[in-house]
């Protein structure tokens, strides 16, 4: 890949990017601190927001599973902010009338709260 049409900011950027590797799987998140550290703070939030109740398995009924997904968190400046993991369902595996209304996850980013702030706002 060349790199000459970039600016030196967007080249040292792209540098950056191509020399910090995102784990594929656990075994690779485990063996740095940084993704360690990451994965730590996502099951402390897990935890302090009352994600889930550990209950028993109704007979019949399969669990649905888990993966990490991992990914790096840039400023404007394009410095690293943060590591993230976040461990998210594999929800592909449910189904339809059987499971599927069972798994929730509100999610709203800031810029779409912002919004919804803002026409509320013009419109009283």
């Amino acid at each position: 890949m060349s790199s000459h049409r970039l600016s030196q900011s967007y080249s040292s950027f792209v540098f950056q990017l191509s020399s910090i590797s995102i784990p594929s799987n656990i075994q690779e998140a485990l063996a740095d601190p940084r993704w360690t550290k990451a994965m730590v703070d996502e099951m402390e939030t897990l935890e302090k927001n009352n994600t889930w109740d550990l209950v028993s398995l109704p007979r019949g009924k399969k669990t649905v599973g888990c993966k990490w997904v991992f990914t790096i968190k840039h400023r404007a400046d394009e410095t690293i902010e943060r590591y993230k993991a976040r461990l998210v369902a594999k929800g592909y595996t449910q189904s339809y009338g059987v499971d599927y209304q069972e798994t929730f996850t509100p999610v709203a980013k800031l810029n779409t709260v912002r919004i919804l702030l803002s026409l509320v706002a013009n419109q009283d």
